[in-house]
């Protein structure tokens, strides 16, 4: 028996059994749940730690972002009235996912190996900070955790002090999430194929190893040749105008013509340290700043449209707040805006992906804690006085 969700999007009919906290897991479910997927978002009796991160009770921005779309049960998993309830559940979907610390899964009695057991047509999400073994896998792990180890923050590093420097969001949390919502649809399409399930174990580190790995880690790619002097790139891309700030890139010959028109600087053209790509990409930090010093004397609109002008990659730096009205932003129907429940009217990004068959149902709000408990239970066959026993006796809690 399946409880009936309404929904559309190309993963309509798509059951997921989420038991994820804070934002990696579920924002890899937020995803699915964005295209269509039935996502019931299993919730401790306290809820999702996500949930207490702001001013407004059992609401903040963040949880709504990667919660949207979901139905909320609370069962107590470690009351064991709960498991029964939990498997009955289990038993009706597609996908189970989890991100609990290594070692707590098989504690409630739901490692890959029972549920798969039972269930071998699931598939098992594991999303973990470090993965299931080596020597820091009883670590507790978050995004800067990550950062951290991964090189990522090394990358960022102040090229004067080379103190490394972290990425003011939480981009190893979201990346993961990306990645795991990516593996979790391959795993279906491989299930669709074969009619087996498997597990799919996707770990942060890992995932931002992988991230880096193209550019960041080209010194070292090939064996024998490690650059062991390699540093990242000096110079961050941001240049000032006289009012305000822009980026701007020329990798092509071509591209580098026109940039040393457009800030009336020819004679950089002939100049023996950029003649080349090869030789520009050496010789970075000069070229760097003496595209800096050409800038500065120009208001950010002027030097814009000149090196628009002259097709140059380039954007205006804009803070959060100016990006939101940006009319390429507008143009592209990115920002919506919901009535959600316990915050009031809140602005929410759109999911990304577009599709012509089968599109994304309307940007929707995040649940209560609870909010789904009765009706998701009733739909799998509880009567009323069963799930009144179970609210009685701290299995279950309903908002």
């Amino acid at each position: 028996m399946t409880c009936k969700h309404a929904a559309s999007g190309p993963l309509a009919g798509i059951r997921v059994v989420d038991v994820t906290s804070v934002i990696s897991g579920p924002g890899a479910m937020g995803l699915l749940a964005d295209q269509g997927a039935d996502v019931i978002k299993v919730e401790p009796p306290q809820g999702d730690i996500m949930r207490h991160r702001g001013d407004d009770e059992n609401f903040t921005p963040g949880f709504v972002s990667v919660n949207r779309g979901k139905r909320s049960v609370v069962l107590d998993l470690k009351n064991p009235g709960a498991a029964p309830v939990l498997w009955k559940l289990i038993a009706t979907a597609d996908v189970f996912a989890q991100n609990f610390r290594p070692g707590v899964i098989e504690r409630l009695g739901f490692d890959v190996d029972t549920v798969l057991a039972r269930h071998p047509a699931l598939v098992y999400l594991s999303i973990s900070g470090v993965g299931r073994a080596g020597p820091y896998v009883k670590k507790r792990v978050y995004d800067p955790v990550v950062q951290a180890l991964s090189g990522f923050a090394e990358i960022q590093a102040d090229p004067a002090s080379k103190r490394p420097k972290m990425i003011r969001t939480l981009i190893a949390d979201k990346t993961t999430a990306v990645y795991a919502s990516q593996a979790v649809l391959a795993a279906l399409l491989a299930r669709e194929r074969s009619g087996k399930g498997q597990h799919v174990e996707v770990a942060m580190l890992d995932t931002m190893v992988t991230y880096i790995w193209p550019e960041a880690m080209a010194p070292f790619s090939k064996i024998g040749a490690e650059d062991m002097n390699a540093t990242s790139t000096p110079h961050d891309m941001i240049f000032p105008t006289a009012d305000g700030y822009i980026t701007l890139g020329a990798v092509s010959d071509k591209e580098w013509l026109a940039l040393c028109n457009a800030i009336q600087c020819p004679d950089l053209i002939d100049d023996p340290r950029f003649l080349t790509a090869g030789l520009r990409n050496k010789n970075r930090q000069e070229r760097m700043e003496v595209i800096e010093a050409a800038l500065g004397p120009f208001g950010t609109a002027e030097i814009i449209a000149n090196l628009e002008a002259a097709d140059v990659p380039c954007a205006p730096v804009l803070s959060r707040w100016e990006m939101l009205s940006d009319p390429q932003i507008q143009a592209n129907d990115v920002v919506h805006e919901i009535d959600q429940p316990g915050l009031g009217p809140v602005r929410q990004a759109r999911a990304a992906a577009k599709f012509s068959a089968t599109p994304n149902a309307p940007v929707s709000t995040a649940p209560g804690l609870g909010e789904h408990t009765v009706a998701v239970l009733e739909g799998l066959g509880y009567g009323i006085d069963e799930i009144a026993t179970f609210i009685d006796t701290g299995v279950a809690a309903q908002s």
